[in-house]
């Protein structure tokens, strides 16, 4: 049966939105989680724009669960006219877009006004990656100290944020995927681990010995001071011997940057495009790196198929005949 917007409101309805929208967006929310299964992360971003558009339909006396196509287009419009960039107004226009589609399917509404929405186009940025050097130096930070003993010297946590920067490296691996990595995922003798990655898909991704080793180290000499007494499923955990959350792991990434001397621009996705490029560039095919990543579509991993102006005049002078 389908759900009835003009069900009893919610009372916790935010003051500058329409009670019977807000009750459609929480339902709307409700109903996607459990068949989409996204991230808390998109719930959260989807929510919070769908919000923002109840706001304004309120604010020009717009009915927010009837509008015509051009009050969306005016909604749009004055996103634009805000100075909001490309890329949120067309994250906007995606969750309004899914809400209204939904309404539709549901019999909620007899008419889809935004199915004919088009966003601003944004222009087509390639990934941004580290350089070589730049990769030696940012791995190298928390790297093996040795005593005049030949003992290593490195605090829990350093062996830590080596592993798991190394792990990063190693698989390109979402940040949250890093968080969420738990102890029995890693198989050692195969040098592989599962992960969880958007929507709750699991995926296996391989590593090669250098991280292997890190994790190691890591799991037998680290992992054992830092959670002490305590039970925790979780691979990477923080200095209370709890999950490492991903604003830790941030943290973490900046510091390390800085130790580096690296621009504190760089993020822990960009040292996941630098290893799409680097297992791309070393001759990996691109659905294999497709799996590895966890994309669902193929054209998603076909933008780490950049090749640089030095590249493509080597492959020239390469493959010409009068090169």
């Amino acid at each position: 049966m389908a759900p009835k917007a003009d069900a009893a409101c919610d009372d916790k309805a935010p003051k500058d939105v329409d009670a019977r929208l807000f009750s459609a967006i929480e339902r709307f929310i409700g109903s996607w989680r459990t068949e989409r299964n996204p991230s808390e992360n998109t719930v959260r971003a989807y929510r919070i724009d769908l919000l923002d558009y109840a706001r304004w339909a309120k604010r020009t006396c717009v009915d927010g669960l009837h509008p015509t196509h051009r009050q969306l287009r005016r909604y749009l419009s004055q996103l634009e006219q805000a100075q909001y960039s490309r890329a949120t107004v067309n994250r906007r226009l995606s969750a309004v877009r899914t809400f209204f589609q939904w309404l539709n399917v549901n019999g909620i509404v007899s008419e889809d006004p935004a199915s004919a929405l088009s966003g601003p186009k944004q222009p087509q940025r390639l990934p941004h990656h580290l350089r070589p050097q730049d990769v030696v130096a940012l791995l190298g930070v928390y790297g093996k100290r040795v005593d005049s003993q030949g003992r290593d010297e490195r605090a829990p946590s350093e062996m830590r944020n080596q592993a798991l920067l190394e792990f990063l490296y190693a698989c390109g691996a979402r940040i949250s995927e890093a968080s969420g990595l738990l102890l029995c995922a890693v198989d050692f003798d195969q040098g592989q681990c599962r992960v969880l990655g958007k929507g709750s898909k699991e995926r296996i991704v391989p590593l090669h010995d250098l991280a292997l080793s890190s994790m190691r180290t890591y799991l037998l000499f680290a992992r054992p001071l830092l959670v002490k007494d305590k039970e925790c499923p979780y691979f990477f955990v923080s200095t209370r011997g709890n999950q490492m959350g991903t604003d830790a792991m941030r943290k973490m990434f900046k510091q390390a940057l800085a130790a580096a001397g690296l621009p504190s621009t760089i993020t822990p996705h960009d040292l996941r495009h630098t290893f799409a490029t680097d297992v791309l560039s070393g001759g990996a095919d691109l659905r294999s790196v497709q799996e590895m990543l966890g994309h669902v579509s193929l054209s998603t991993t076909q933008i780490y198929t950049h090749t640089t102006p030095e590249r493509l005049g080597a492959e020239h002078h390469r493959a010409h005949p009068r090169g």
